[in-house]
């Protein structure tokens, strides 16, 4: 499990993160940026006073704050802001119901984004991964995901693809077994594949037409992961996804 350093600078911590949330979710205020991360507006100007020096950030007409050159990308992620404003009082419902910390994920390419975190309050938990990005063959949320697509769709994706440096060969025969076994079952679990000692179920957020939009995890200690609870986590889970579908659609049809 990765803990936060002990010796943090909490400064660098913020404009990291607020470097995140401008990559990840678009324009942001003073205001904004201080509330997501808790302090001052004074400090959330200085802040982003650094990013926009260091080409990290930049303003508007509107003196909103925009991801500057060093984020932008030629093709930029999918905007969250919405998915996330939705989805976040399920997840913090979620955690007070399974007492372990939960995750909104998105697809990217061949990796998942952590789009929220809300982390439990147990002294031994797994921690905040927001921004964080993760093989999406791997991760449980990335293979939900996937298992909501098409089998053409995985074939393109993977099948002449080039993993990150690091990641175990991809066997494409074995993974779509995989999905097949999760789109029957409904929920993945991954087992300390991506990180030692960190155990994570997930289960797919769709939209009215059943495109896969993101997906929800449940991430625990794999010391307090048991096979006769699964059920249970399971049953939480597919409650939260259905609640985060059902107001998403409203969203939709009231934007």
């Amino acid at each position: 499990m990765k803990n936060k350093p002990a010796y943090s600078i909490d400064s660098v911590d913020h404009a990291l993160r607020l470097a995140v949330i401008l990559q990840q979710e678009g324009p942001l205020r003073v205001s904004d940026a201080a509330q997501r991360l808790g302090v001052a507006r004074s400090t959330a100007h200085r802040l982003l006073a650094m990013l926009v020096y260091r080409d990290f950030a930049e303003q508007d007409a509107d003196r909103r704050y925009l991801p500057g050159s060093v984020l932008r990308t030629p093709a930029a992620p999918e905007p969250v802001a919405s998915l996330r404003e939705v989805a976040l009082p399920h997840l913090q419902s979620l955690v007070q119901r399974c007492g372990e910390t939960v995750n909104l994920m998105i697809l990217v390419g061949d990796q998942v984004r952590f789009a929220a975190t809300v982390e439990c309050d147990k002294v031994l938990r797994v921690g905040d991964r927001e921004g964080k990005m993760l093989p999406a063959h791997l991760a449980s949320g990335g293979l939900v995901i996937l298992a909501g697509q098409p089998e053409e769709e995985i074939v393109r994706r993977y099948g002449d693809s080039e993993l990150e440096p690091g990641v175990p060969q991809l066997d494409l025969a074995r993974l779509l077994r995989t999905l097949r076994r999760i789109r029957r079952q409904g929920f993945a679990v991954n087992d300390q594949q991506t990180e030692h000692g960190v155990t994570a179920i997930g289960r797919l957020v769709q939209a009215e037409d059943s495109t896969p939009v993101a997906a929800v995890s449940i991430a625990m200690p794999t010391a307090r992961y048991t096979r006769p609870r699964l059920a249970e986590w399971v049953a939480l889970l597919t409650a939260t996804a259905s609640r985060i579908e059902r107001d998403l659609a409203t969203s939709t049809r009231t934007s």
